[in-house]
């Protein structure tokens, strides 16, 4: 058996589908989150709650994999929606936390990508780095086709934007 699941094929075996798909989900979590850590979040909450529900998840959605990226999508989504806001502390640490440094956050393309909305990341993630078509991008996220059009066009405008300002700023 290979390394990768083509799509559409499937495994009875949960375990065997997370070795599977795992670095993928992965990678899709990556490019979601922004950074590898609350990838690592994203997947394994996912996860979890697919892993309870396996069997119906086998035999009622046709692709275990779409559905799992769907999930990811509208967690990430969901999470991004209750973070936003202020979060409020009743004391001030002593030591300020030092955050590992990404190598991608002074990309202007990387940069770009994480500024776009969840949904907007989603698509252009699945259309390019998973090299997804329309309509696999349509039925992981539960959208219509002309919905991944319409949120790929407005992403790209936006990230052709901010590339085009980042290189009149480097000049």
């Amino acid at each position: 058996m290979s390394d990768r699941l083509a799509l559409g094929e499937h495994t009875e075996d949960f375990g065997e589908f997370v070795r599977v798909n795992l670095p993928g989900l992965l990678r899709y979590g990556h490019a979601l989150a922004g950074n590898p850590h609350d990838a690592a979040d994203l997947v394994q909450t996912v996860l979890e709650k697919v892993g309870s529900r396996w069997t119906h998840v086998m035999h009622k959605t046709g692709d275990p994999l779409a559905y799992v990226r769907r999930s990811m999508a509208n967690a990430h989504i969901s999470h991004w929606r209750r973070t936003r806001k202020e979060n409020l502390v009743a004391e001030i640490p002593d030591q300020p936390r030092v955050e590992p440094v990404d190598s991608f956050d002074n990309e202007p393309l990387w940069q770009a990508l994480r500024a776009l909305p969840p949904r907007q990341r989603a698509v252009i993630v699945l259309r390019y780095y998973e090299e997804l078509s329309e309509a696999e991008i349509a039925e992981s996220l539960g959208v219509s086709r002309g919905t991944v059009k319409s949120q790929a066009s407005k992403a790209m405008d936006t990230l052709r934007t901010r590339l085009d300002q980042a290189a009149g700023g480097d000049r």
